[in-house]
């Protein structure tokens, strides 16, 4: 799947934002001599939540309709050993822009796990089928060009939900297109067999993370007054314990089976003459 070709495919996704920002109208901001109230619309950061409540009607409708029906039957056929291979193998397929991120998030150590993480897992994992590099103290971190962008100080913008995606903001969105490019297989192939294998890593891809994340996710919904905005809540939560997780993480690439010296005694302290 080209680069060209997604993009073209995400531009069609914002103009259908646009049709809807259109249709839909915008949240009215209160007025000025109320101050609690602006303060609460500034923290929500979601001036287009006519327009968002309709598109996440939408998608939950799609996700009814589709995906849900796709997932139970993920999760039925395929034991879980199964699903675990297949995580593994799209968590190899995406360690190239992982790396990418974690190079660009000036995270060199991070970006040393990575590296080894892919040469292990390719080689020794054959192409992640066996997940060797994390059984070696290599272990798994995501990371997307949304979070390098929070990382060189880009705010995150308005509150989002786009067709077919579901929650974002502006930065993250831009995150969506910086991580086709970072992807080397955008690059790698032409034809019907390279397309369909892109399709079919994306739907993949969705499936898997919505499998892991669909129980919990319907049982804190299921008991919410208001699902939109628990849902808008929960996104920007994720996010940011994703982004404070790579600012944080300074790890060292001495993986954990690597023998640790032993501590050096400290000298004894002379004796007085």
């Amino acid at each position: 799947m080209g680069a060209m070709k997604q993009l073209q495919t995400g531009k069609a996704i914002l103009a259908a934002l646009a049709v809807a920002v259109a249709l839909s109208g915008c949240a009215t901001p209160p007025p000025a001599d109320d101050p609690e109230a602006v303060a609460e619309f500034k923290q929500t950061n979601d001036p287009l939540e006519p327009t968002n409540r309709v598109l996440y009607k939408v998608n939950k409708g799609i996700d009814t309709v589709l995906i849900r029906p796709v997932v139970k039957g993920y999760r039925l056929f395929l034991p879980e050993g199964v699903r675990s291979t297949l995580h593994d193998v799209l968590a190899n397929l995406a360690s190239p822009a992982t790396l990418a991120n974690d190079m660009l998030q000036g995270k060199p150590r991070r970006a040393g796990d990575t590296l080894m993480r892919l040469l292990v897992n390719t080689t020794m994992g054959f192409g992640g089928v066996f997940d060797v590099a994390s059984d070696m103290g290599y272990k798994e971190h995501g990371s997307d060009f949304g979070i390098t962008l929070a990382l060189w100080g880009v705010d995150e913008g308005p509150f989002l939900f786009l067709p077919l995606l579901g929650p974002s903001n502006p930065r993250d969105f831009t995150g969506y297109a910086g991580e086709i490019l970072l992807d080397p297989l955008t690059y790698i192939g032409k034809g019907s067999i390279v397309a369909n294998f892109g399709y079919g890593r994306l739907a993949l891809t969705v499936v898997d993370a919505t499998s892991r994340i669909q129980s919990d996710l319907d049982k804190t919904l299921a008991s919410a007054l208001d699902p939109y905005a628990t849902y808008r809540s929960l996104y920007r939560q994720f996010r940011q314990g994703a982004i404070e997780r790579a600012r944080a993480d300074n790890r060292a690439t001495v993986p954990n089976w690597f023998p640790k010296s032993a501590p050096v005694p400290e000298a004894a302290p002379a004796a007085a003459p």
